[in-house]
């Protein structure tokens, strides 16, 4: 028997773009949420950008008509003990999840349901880091979380039954549509989306078309909603050059290593809309 909606108690590691799009996400639709971050300046800034994504949310009618629920946040990880699901939504680095979700696993109770918000580290890979690799799955929220309403739940050789349904409760309680595929490095949006996103930039790179050419044709003639481009802005092209090294190095796919032109972008500090630069301009930074 699932829980009922309001004893899912979610926590959520990690203050960047992603974890600020879950914890609004789950906020909206009633749960309440435990935010960690190292640090408390970022966490205070989260608070601030959550609620304006509540208010994005409620603009865009993607919110059920509840009260919202209650944000806590801490820069003390043990807070987590008491959560019935944790989301790990740090950098898509291996040592750096890796090092996480072995506290986590350590500071919560068997059947805690253990959640990597990854976009193409191998679900069986992290699970190596954890003390019970029966609770670990992977589910892939799409940015913005709270507008996108289907995600990717990724099932590790070693996830148990009982955690798939446990998450697929919580999803539910989070109004998404989960569609569950088997463990592979790269899954299935990323080892799409990621190498065409770096072909559209090779483009660019080579004079090819400008990115604004590169994204109208495959809007206009593909019926892509957003072209890859502006996609990439909006990942963010530090997290989409970690993520093309992940599927490069594990998978060893040409089109996954990083052209010189998102490269160079990365080392200037130009990573999309939450700079307010990328590969387009944009008004402000999105944090």
């Amino acid at each position: 028997m699932g829980l009922d909606h309001a004893e899912h108690r979610l926590a959520v590691i990690g203050a960047g773009v992603m974890g600020t799009n879950i914890s609004a996400l789950a906020l909206g639709h009633g749960l309440s949420v435990t935010l960690v971050d190292l640090d408390e300046q970022v966490l205070a800034e989260a608070a601030q950008t959550i609620a304006q994504k509540l208010r994005h949310a409620r603009l865009m009618r993607a919110l059920p008509d509840v009260p919202h629920g209650r944000l806590t946040t801490t820069t003390v990880l043990g807070q987590v003990k008491d959560a019935t699901a944790v989301v790990e939504a740090v950098s898509e680095v291996v040592e750096v999840k890796a090092k996480l979700l072995t506290e986590i696993s350590r500071a919560t109770a068997p059947g805690t349901v253990l959640i990597s918000n990854t976009s193409c580290i191998s679900i069986d890979e992290l699970a190596e880091y954890v003390s019970r690799p029966e609770d670990l799955l992977g589910v892939h929220f799409m940015n913005p979380a709270y507008l996108i309403t289907m995600v990717e739940v990724v099932r590790g050789s070693s996830t148990a039954e009982r955690t798939m349904t446990a998450a697929a409760d919580l999803l539910a309680a989070l109004g998404r549509e989960s569609l569950v595929i088997n463990d592979s490095t790269g899954f299935v949006i990323n080892r799409l989306l990621h190498p065409l996103i770096n072909t559209a930039a090779m483009l660019v790179q080579e004079g090819v078309a400008s990115a604004e050419v590169v994204d109208q044709l495959l809007e206009g003639c593909l019926g892509h909603t957003t072209g890859p481009l502006r996609t990439g802005d909006l990942i963010g092209l530090d997290n989409l050059v970690d993520s093309l090294q992940v599927l490069y190095e594990r998978r060893g796919d040409e089109s996954c290593r990083p052209c010189d032109l998102l490269l160079e972008k990365v080392r200037d500090g130009d990573y999309g809309r939450k700079t307010g630069r990328g590969f387009f301009e944009y008004g402000a930074r999105l944090h």
